[in-house]
């Protein structure tokens, strides 16, 4: 019962959030001054970022309801392949940004580690359901949709520091690791060590 609450909490951020990076991808009009600077500085990088992030939020929280994954086996595997292909665009994208964060090299390199973390840990899921290692495709699968949920957890903690007072320049920096290096130590300790048995 309590999983079942966690994935639909997770569907619920993950649809809220999608829909607004496909928005900024697809309707200038909402995007704010700090995406449009974005955007000018890296138009192509930034609304690929965008659809490939959108788009990979939403075929991944499908993914981890064992109910839909048993029912609809074939919708799985369709989905897989469209999550990974959103990641690959999403990820290459992201690595490009990452050279243009505002907050210097701290966000910079923050942003840089979650790119190619995202990418090898997808394309480690992806090698290993091609193995038919189904456990090792789980762990890795997890992992990597803890990294697609920084785009939600970086939503979360802007407006918390900003609540505090810390100005956007000192926050950035500092979430550019938070949004996602969290999300990784929970999926590790409680998902891939408790819920996957090792071999």
């Amino acid at each position: 019962m309590a999983r079942n609450a966690m994935w639909y909490l997770m569907l619920f951020a993950a649809v809220g959030v999608s829909a607004y990076a496909l928005a900024l991808g697809f309707v200038p009009a909402v995007r704010n001054s700090f995406v449009s600077d974005m955007v000018l500085q890296a138009p192509s990088a930034s609304v690929l970022h965008f659809l490939g992030g959108g788009i990979v939020l939403l075929a991944g929280a499908s993914q981890f309801h064992a109910g839909l994954r048993k029912k609809y086996t074939k919708l799985h595997r369709w989905l897989g392949r469209v999550y990974v292909a959103g990641v690959l665009i999403g990820g290459i994208a992201g690595f490009t940004l990452a050279f243009y964060s505002v907050g210097g090299l701290a966000a910079q390199a923050g942003f840089l580690v979650l790119a190619v973390c995202w990418l090898l840990s997808t394309g480690l899921a992806f090698r290993y359901i091609l193995r038919r290692d189904i456990v090792a495709h789980q762990r890795w699968m997890i992992r990597s949709y803890a990294l697609t949920l920084g785009a939600v957890t970086l939503r979360i903690y802007l407006p918390l520091f900003l609540m505090q007072g810390i100005p956007f320049e000192q926050a950035y920096p500092a979430i550019a690791w938070l949004a996602w290096v969290p999300n990784l130590i929970i999926a590790e300790w409680v998902f891939v060590a408790a819920l996957i048995p090792r071999r």
